[in-house]
């Protein structure tokens, strides 16, 4: 079921990116027996919330930038933002430098440094496009941020 909703949410080919059959995968559940979280030993893939969405975990960003597509539902931000996105500080519309174009407002997205590689994940607060064209305003709230691999 989770790969499904992957996919549907990521595109197809996302959910089995994210829950390999293969490889080991621990799931919680909450007590009605619903998927709750998948951990993976690189750290937590998703959550799947009661929306029916998936909320990325930065092994979940890293999966989906790395192994399926470096593009797809990904946020390039400039050195300056680094710190402050590591730090799980929220990514501003300002420090840009590129923007998946399928990005809506709401939706999950891996914020990634040129260089440096995935940052963090988080829900976009602006479209894809309007990341690129506001100069002030939070662009992605930021909700897992780390080193990157």
């Amino acid at each position: 079921m989770l790969r499904t909703v992957g996919a549907y949410q990521f595109g197809a080919g996302a959910g089995t990116v994210l829950f390999p059959r293969e490889g080991e995968l621990s799931l919680t559940r909450t007590s009605s027996g619903r998927p709750r979280q998948a951990h993976a030993p690189g750290g937590r893939i998703a959550t799947y919330g009661t929306d029916g969405r998936l909320r990325l975990g930065l092994e979940g960003g890293r999966r989906l930038s790395e192994e399926w597509s470096e593009t797809a539902y990904s946020v390039v931000v400039g050195d300056e933002s680094v710190p402050h996105v590591r730090a799980e500080r929220n990514a501003f519309a300002k420090f840009v430098l590129e923007a998946d174009s399928v990005i809506r407002p709401r939706d999950e997205v891996v914020v990634k440094h040129p260089e440096r590689g995935v940052l963090a994940v988080g829900r976009a607060e602006l479209s894809g496009l309007g990341m690129l064209d506001f100069e002030t305003g939070v662009a992605v709230f930021v909700r897992e941020g780390g080193q990157s691999s």
